[in-house]
């Protein structure tokens, strides 16, 4: 049996893999015998008819072709970030209510800073110690996996991701698996939270050391380098200027073209190339065959979450070479993946659905190039300045306890023991930041937890705002502005670019369709659940989408 196992799966490993033609029933059943939810980090919207020309005939360009395609699908909450993002698509609910205000927030009664995901009391299976003390305990409601192994326990729910928090958030709190990369040995890992040891099947994809090969993998352009021309269309405008813009770009992928030079015992590059996209869905076949999804009628779910788009976007920025020849990469990955899912499952028995946790901002400097207003706003320095503001106002002392996220977190201790209203220092803190170059709104907790905002700007921060974990005051910045912090961009807005992301349904019983209406990412955790005659997740807020479920 173990021998048959993996001669099928090394089958289904090699990119130039044909599908058998198995007999499938073109009926397809009352529930759908497999969920699979694919989450590519970081994929705004416009990526699809940005590269659709180039893409296969099996992969992204197949499911638009296909499939029941939401072309109006928007976050509607103010920080746009992966961790909110995927547990605003798994529990069907805003940040206000699941509580993933951000990927990190600060807590003023211990004055630290909380990771999303962090739990010192978990311990690590099959990795090292510090990789796996992670579990979902941070996210106050159930997920869409959740309430399906709740209805039916026989039911299979499975989150696959190399970042540890996607994995976790996407697949929730009873999970039978959640499973990431050990950046220490580049195997799959997982924690007590979930199993004491690790399955077989992951154990025997680890012996194949695919994360080496992965690592030691030459990322070189998959196309020719002329091609890629349209990755920064503002530079190309007068053709004798071609050579200029060819030798502009040949430098601009020496990194993507050269090795990565790291220790051997450091796997961290598979998280920002797309060798790490490639391993992703080894894995995400490896769980289907070796916990046999989608063989009964148990409904199971699969949620697979691809995190190098999001760390190359941020690295790169949205327009850029790298970004472009990522994607077009992660097409070919998608199109073996559903040319899997067809042979192994059946397109009548499985259920796929294709989005985004967050979208990304242009870079300033590519925005400055087409004469459109941007910049960087540098936290650190207000900071610097709000305290030195705030000294001369009311004294010295430690008055800001932290910032995260563009929020503000002060110290209500030493405001209370000053015999000062915390009402008034927040107002005067949110004046203040006001007047930086950048900065487009800030507003005060006190107005967020009196106030009911139905539309607008102040909508998507009530959204956003939770009375335990968020700040003092949120501020948000003009459009074409980000954080400098590291990246050349990053996304956590309210705009267009950073909310508006794919949704296609494909598979089962769905039609080939466009959905105009708008359409929040709320939505789909609710619509899964109508679909298969389930409970909405305990906190949804979303409704479902009547397009896809009529």
């Amino acid at each position: 049996m173990k021998k048959f196992f993996w001669l099928a799966l090394s089958v289904f490993f090699v990119h130039g893999f044909t599908p058998k033609s198995f007999a499938q029933l073109d009926i397809p059943p009352e529930n759908p015998k497999l969920i699979v939810q694919i989450v590519v980090s970081q994929m705004r919207y416009d990526y699809l008819q940005r590269y659709s020309s180039k893409f296969s005939n099996g992969g992204f360009k197949l499911l638009s072709n296909e499939g029941a395609v939401c072309r109006n699908a928007r976050y509607n909450y103010l920080l746009t970030q992966s961790l909110p993002g995927l547990a605003t698509i798994s529990t069907g609910a805003y940040p206000s209510v699941h509580g993933i205000v951000s990927n990190r927030w600060f807590n003023p009664l211990t004055s630290t800073e909380i990771d999303a995901v962090a739990d010192e009391k978990i311990k690590t299976v099959g990795g090292n110690y510090f990789n796996g003390k992670y579990s979902p305990k941070n996210l106050i409601t159930s997920t869409i996996g959740d309430e399906i192994r709740m209805l039916n326990p026989k039911s299979k729910v499975i989150g696959i991701s190399l970042e540890p928090s996607a994995a976790i958030i996407s697949s929730g709190h009873n999970a039978n698996g959640a499973y990431w990369l050990d950046n220490e040995r580049g195997h799959w890992i997982t924690n007590n939270h979930y199993t004491d040891s690790l399955p077989s099947w992951v154990d025997t994809l680890n012996v194949k050391g695919f994360g080496k090969i992965y690592l030691e993998r030459n990322w070189k352009l998959l196309n020719p380098l002329q091609s890629y021309l349209e990755a920064d269309t503002t530079a190309v405008k007068d053709p004798t200027t071609l050579e200029l813009i060819k030798t502009k770009l040949q430098r601009m992928v020496q990194g993507v073209v050269q090795p990565f030079k790291k220790p051997i015992k450091d796997y961290s590059p598979l998280l920002e190339n797309p060798f790490g996209n490639s391993y992703t869905k080894d894995m995400a076949i490896a769980a289907i065959v070796g916990e046999e999804l989608g063989k009964d009628n148990n409904t199971d779910f699969l949620s697979v979450v691809f995190t190098p788009t999001r760390n190359i976007g941020q690295k790169y920025g949205p327009h850029s070479i790298e970004m472009e020849d990522a994607f077009l990469r992660l097409d070919r990955e998608i199109e073996h993946f559903i040319a899997f899912l067809n042979s192994e499952i059946g397109k009548h028995n499985y259920l796929l659905i294709i989005t985004s946790d967050q979208g990304v901002s242009a870079t300033p400097e590519h925005l400055e190039k087409s004469k459109i207003p941007g910049g960087y706003f540098e936290p650190q320095k207000a900071m610097m300045l709000l305290g030195s503001y705030l000294n001369i106002a009311y004294d010295t002392g430690n008055w800001i306890l932290g910032y995260q996220e563009k929020q503000i977190y002060l110290n209500h201790q030493l405001i209370e023991n000053s015999n000062l209203s915390l009402r008034d220092f927040q107002d005067r803190v949110a004046m203040f930041m006001l007047q930086f170059t950048g900065v487009a709104n800030a507003v005060t907790a006190y107005n967020l937890q009196s106030s009911n905002f139905t539309s607008g700007i102040f909508e998507k921060f009530q959204n956003s705002y939770n009375q335990r974990r968020s700040g003092d005051v949120i501020i948000n910045l003009e459009p074409g502005w980000v954080e400098k912090n590291g990246g050349v961009t990053s996304a956590n807005s309210p705009y267009n670019y950073d909310t508006h992301v794919p949704l296609i349904w494909y598979g089962w019983k769905i039609k080939r369709k466009q959905v105009l209406e708008p359409v929040k990412i709320s939505d789909i955790a609710p619509t899964i659940s109508t679909l298969i005659g389930i409970s909405w997740p305990s906190g949804a807020t979303g409704k479902p989408i009547k397009e896809i479920i009529e």
